[in-house]
């Protein structure tokens, strides 16, 4: 990527899994594939969601949940892998739910935090945003003069992209699968800049950011 140009990023969170539905904790540690529910709204959702992005070069994170979800969307496209977008890690909160944790001292203390401690074991979310922010990175450069990307990832990849670039708590980011966001920016080898954004809902625009 050469000079600073305009991009279109889009960033949609994949597709509903068993864990997602049981309000589980699932960070980079579980590679859960998506659900049967999982795939059936992807396949109702996805013509919003390609024509949304048409033109976008396709990327996604490594693990099942993403990069299926990219496959079923951009069934005729080529899909880009980038191995370093991968979801926080949980650490001893993997694989359980907030009712299976309500017990756990260490969970409340996360909570009343405001999810700002460091999971046990696991990432903190500056940690996590840092290296998020570098596979953002990444990405600009492997789609060299790209105007407009569609990334396919995990919630708390999205959360980390959109704080880290727009100010504002990690969590105020928060979406349900297959929604998310559309990035106005622009961008070169180093700095990314004049960021706006809207909020994507079943494939749509949905709300705009003051602009």
């Amino acid at each position: 990527m050469q000079g600073k140009s305009g991009k279109t990023i889009y960033l949609i969170r994949h597709g509903i899994t068993a864990f997602n539905a049981l309000g589980k904790y699932m960070g980079r540690g579980i590679d859960e594939d998506l659900s049967s529910d999982g795939i059936r709204m992807i396949e109702e959702k996805r013509d919003g969601i390609r024509r949304l992005t048409e033109g976008s070069v396709v990327f996604s994170g490594p693990l099942k949940r993403a990069k299926n979800t990219a496959a079923l969307i951009y069934y005729d496209r080529p899909v880009i892998i980038e191995d370093t977008l991968t979801e926080i890690d949980f650490g001893d909160f993997e694989g359980k739910s907030a009712r299976e944790l309500s017990d756990d001292p260490r969970y409340r203390q996360w909570i009343e935090s405001d999810g700002t401690l460091t999971f046990p074991n696991g990432e903190s979310i500056d940690d996590f945003r840092r290296r998020t922010m570098t596979s953002l990175h990444n990405i600009l450069r492997r789609a060299n003069d790209a105007e407009k990307i569609a990334i396919v990832c995990h919630g708390g990849c999205i959360m980390a992209i959109m704080s880290g670039l727009c100010g504002g708590r990690y969590h105020d980011y928060l979406i349900p699968n297959l929604d998310g966001y559309a990035l106005y920016l622009t961008a070169d080898d180093e700095t990314i800049t004049d960021i706006t954004y809207d909020r994507i809902t079943d494939g749509c625009i949905a709300r705009s950011s003051d602009r």
